[in-house]
């Protein structure tokens, strides 16, 4: 029994996971909370947590970390154009088939697919997986600050060919004031205030959890209150992102053998390629979409495909390090 809880935990699977699930179900019991006045609001709490979150995150970028990553590009440019052009486009070629103008979760699921790689679950199943752990480190961090500026940028794209009004210039200078400086500011700071971070790391991850829990309820509580979920079919949603990481796993990692590249960076490349960050997707969206009740619904590819990637991912890694060890007898 432990061993099976000490695999879930290294997954992501863990007590963060848990509550993500009972945010969600006090959001649907009581959707007044999320609506509630006064000087402490939810949203103004949040606002000051998501620069918290990335000024503590630019703290934690190591300068050595980056300059020896930049060696292997290769991989670099593979997993980062994997990230951000290879998934939006097949999003945006699925769309053009099947697509249905103004549906928010045709929006939800290609903000999903324009988000940054997650860091944590890439790494931790990299590493079960025996892949290219540095690689991983270096391509799920430069991959958050480069989604600060391509992910609004496509969903600039998106938004105005669906004639939505987007303001896009007024969105990346709201992501650059809120998010972007921070993440400047830490990092210039690192070599003064790492060893307290390290000294706080727990709590710092309790505070970054807490912040993404409170901006999930207010998204979600304000969309069930907007009866923005009737007539949805959740099922099916569900069974079409799972879909959609089927393929996008099995897609990095065939590409990584094509290009053939060694073991450990196809498992590199498939972890770091496949994942979408819920971190980043919900901080970035509270500013690309403004309103909690559209914001809600676009939220929830994200937060199925973001359970799968856990619960699939770990499963796959745990599979490629038995076939490692085989390989190695």
């Amino acid at each position: 029994m432990a061993s099976i809880k000490t695999k879930l935990a290294r997954a992501g699977i863990n007590t963060f996971f848990f509550l993500l699930l009972f945010t969600i179900l006090l959001a649907y019991l009581f959707p007044e909370w999320g609506e509630l006045k006064g000087d402490f609001t939810i949203d103004k709490l949040t606002y000051y947590g998501v620069s918290l979150i990335f000024f503590f995150y630019g703290i934690k970028i190591s300068p050595s970390t980056l300059k020896i990553g930049l060696s292997n590009w290769k991989l670099h440019l593979l997993i980062q154009g994997t990230t951000f052009i290879i998934f939006p486009l097949f999003i945006l070629l699925l769309y053009g088939f099947f697509g249905i103008e103004g549906d928010l979760f045709w929006l939800g699921a290609f903000y999903l697919a324009a988000l940054p790689s997650t860091v944590s679950s890439s790494v931790v199943m990299v590493s079960i997986a025996g892949g290219n752990l540095p690689a991983a480190i270096f391509n799920a961090s430069i991959s958050s600050i480069i989604g600060i500026v391509i992910t609004p940028l496509w969903m600039g794209l998106f938004l105005s060919a669906e004639q939505a009004s987007f303001e896009l210039l007024s969105t990346v200078w709201e992501l650059v004031k809120q998010i972007l400086i921070p993440v400047v500011i830490g990092f210039f700071l690192h070599n003064w205030l790492i060893n307290w971070v390290q000294k706080y790391l727990k709590l710092l991850k309790n505070f970054d959890q807490l912040v993404i829990l409170l901006i999930v309820f207010s998204a979600f509580s304000q969309s069930f209150g907007g009866n923005m979920f009737e007539g949805q079919n959740i099922l099916s949603l569900g069974f079409w992102m799972l879909l959609l990481f089927c393929f996008m796993a099995g897609g990095m990692y065939l590409l990584g053998r094509w290009l053939s590249f060694e073991r450990v960076d196809r498992v590199t490349v498939l972890f770091c390629g496949s994942k979408k960050s819920l971190v980043q997707g919900a901080v970035m969206g509270k500013i690309l979409f403004p309103d909690p009740v559209i914001f809600g619904v676009v939220l929830l590819p994200l937060m199925l495909y973001h359970t799968l990637q856990l619960i699939l991912g770990s499963a796959l890694a745990e599979r490629l390090a038995l076939s490692r060890k085989d390989t190695l007898k």
